[in-house]
């Protein structure tokens, strides 16, 4: 009897089993789950998923938040093929098969082209540059394919170009029509915080990711480790040749004045001159020894002329061109996921580095530029990023990158700017105010503003580095 009782059971349970499991179809290694709508679809990053129950699957075509439904009905099947229907009755492919539905476990909320699933790869964007890191699948130097939305990268090109505007104009404006004078705390303030804002810019964004461009895996190994540092001192001395130039022709056309007026052609022009020796010569000889620190009957004092201001501020206005047009071509270039994010990050950007060269530009005397020299200047800075941008829109569907020449020129020109920024920031700027400057013998108030307002930018600007 209980061997009878055993055979009963098992042949009970075996017609269970039959009834729960399908067969798989010819040719398949498990079957297809039954599927006659989905809901609940979701988007995670560009690509949708949607519930069957407690089961997800993603569905193929919707690329954009505006395409996506919350749900699809009328689920049917093409051959091995599964497909819903949408609003305006056409079909979408609903991914089903184990393998595809294997891959998606434990997937992210970036998009699928961002972080690919299943291998334990990360990608993620520098400055608009797709990096990924991880994984076991042989990295891909192609392009990657996206769905870009260009009226909002278009509409956007705008709003950076306010924004500069608005930063590196403030500075010029105010203090040309006088309400606030260069000696104001407030436009102390906004120096200094610019000076913060170029010495990060220096380091943290344009060095870091001149690294980071020739540490790339399409690149290769790089025979020379030290590239980008090499790069980055090319540019540095570029800017104290720049300088050096500068100074020495100022140093020769002063020399040459004060020739001019020691050698009179005729006694009568001596006599004059002796006569007015004092006036005629103590000035350029005077101003010579302001400008290079020399010592005088006052003591030292380490005044550039302005000439030598100009020639300070067109340098640091260099560096900021050269990387400014990057900004606006990888921030364009930059997938959907990251687009807004990165957007937000360089209008602030914009906005301090804008206020840091202002400044500058805002304290040149007369001598060295005109109001309309300065508007001319500012004007540069503000269109610069937006004409970036709109290359970028027009190379959108060519961009690439991990191509190896793209590596090479945004790395090069990054390095180079930062080279030319740290230049500037730390002795143009920093050096000078504290140094030799008015801030050297500021009252304890001013110092200490002065100083809040110059770890501020530095601090700011290197937050925002973890994003662009």
């Amino acid at each position: 009897m209980a061997s009878a009782a055993r055979t009963v059971a098992l042949l009970f349970a075996a017609c269970v089993a039959a009834q729960s499991v399908t067969p798989a179809p010819s040719g398949t290694s498990a079957a297809k789950p039954t599927i006659t709508a989905v809901s609940s679809c979701h988007p995670h990053g560009t690509v949708n998923w949607c519930m069957v129950g407690s089961e997800e699957y993603q569905v193929v075509g919707p690329t954009r938040t505006q395409d996506m439904q919350a749900q699809y009905t009328g689920c049917h099947t093409h051959g091995t093929e599964t497909f819903c229907v949408d609003n305006a009755g056409e079909d979408v492919q609903i991914l089903v098969d184990a393998v595809e539905t294997d891959e998606h476990a434990g997937h992210s909320d970036a998009p699928a082209s961002e972080e690919p699933a299943g291998s334990g790869e990360h990608c993620h964007f520098h400055a608009g540059v797709e990096h990924c890191v991880g994984g076991s699948k042989e990295k891909s130097c192609d392009a990657t394919p996206r769905d870009y939305n260009i009226p909002l990268r278009v509409g956007l090109l705008f709003v950076i170009m306010i924004t500069s505007a608005i930063g590196v104009f403030s500075p010029i404006l105010t203090t040309r029509f006088n309400l606030i004078s260069q000696t104001n705390i407030i436009f102390v303030i906004l120096k200094q915080f610019g000076t913060g804002i170029v010495i990060s810019t220096a380091f943290v964004h344009l060095f870091t990711h001149a690294d980071l461009m020739f540490g790339n895996e399409c690149l290769g190994e790089l025979q020379y480790e030290g590239t980008t540092a090499a790069i980055f001192m090319a540019g540095l001395f570029l800017s104290f040749l720049v300088d050096y130039a500068g100074a020495r022709f100022v140093q020769w056309r002063q020399n040459k004045r004060i020739k001019s007026t020691t050698e009179a052609p005729s006694t009568a022009h001596a006599a004059d001159d002796k006569s007015s020796g004092s006036s005629a010569t103590s000035p350029p000889e005077n101003e010579f020894m302001r400008s290079h620190g020399l010592p005088h009957a006052h003591g030292p004092m380490h005044t550039a002329t302005p000439m030598e201001e100009k020639i300070n501020v067109m340098n640091l206005e260099a560096g900021i061109v050269f990387h400014s047009i990057l900004i606006g071509i990888t921030l364009v270039v930059a997938g959907d996921s990251f687009f807004i994010t990165l957007f937000v990050v360089i209008l602030f950007h914009q906005m301090f580095e804008g206020i840091a060269l202002g400044t500058c530009i805002a304290e040149l005397p007369k001598a060295a530029a005109s109001t309309l020299q300065k508007l001319i200047m500012a004007g540069i800075f503000a269109l610069i990023t937006p004409i970036g941008m709109a290359i970028g829109i027009g190379v959108l569907n060519r961009f690439n990158g991990n191509d190896p020449s793209t590596i090479v020129a945004i790395g090069t020109l990054d390095a180079l700017s930062a080279g030319i920024l740290a230049w500037v920031g730390i002795v143009e700027m920093l050096a000078r105010d504290w140094m030799h400057g008015k801030l050297l013998n500021a009252g304890l108030v001013r110092t200490a503003c002065a100083m809040f307002a110059l770890v501020s930018g530095l601090v700011l600007m290197s937050v925002l580095g973890k994003w662009a």
